[in-house]
């Protein structure tokens, strides 16, 4: 998402070359922006209307959220379907690349769950 960045700076050179060289440095600079990973979660879990993942992501503001789901639409890993009601209804749900990303991400956070120097982290944070 190099395109987020001034492109004069050295950073959006730097996240460009990075792209380039290889599609996972763009994954992952997706997915480690700020509750991208939560919202495919909330979405995988049944939470497919903006009002009841915002509902779950206590914290998050509309203007985040819609900005993290039109990225995660982009990328084709969510969509939208609209219903003709009124008013009108909107859900989201994962695509199979959403599916399996968050197959991935799961095997992830056990994964991160098992890393000694992040329980430490962690341990250390609730003391």
């Amino acid at each position: 998402m190099a395109t987020e960045r001034k492109t004069s700076s050295t950073n959006f050179r730097n996240q460009a070359y990075l792209e380039e060289k290889c599609s996972l440095n763009e994954l992952l600079d997706l997915v480690s922006k700020r509750w991208v990973c939560e919202i495919l979660f909330c979405v995988e879990e049944g939470n497919n209307r903006f009002k009841s993942i915002r509902e779950e992501l206590t914290y998050i503001s509309d203007t985040i959220l819609a900005d993290r789901v039109k990225l995660l639409e982009k990328y084709d890993l969510i969509t939208k379907q609209y219903f003709d009601e009124v008013p009108l209804r909107v859900e989201y749900s994962l695509t199979e690349s959403g599916r399996q990303l968050c197959g991935m991400l799961e095997m992830m956070c056990n994964f991160s769950d098992s890393l000694p120097a992040l329980k430490s982290m962690e341990t250390a944070k609730h003391a």
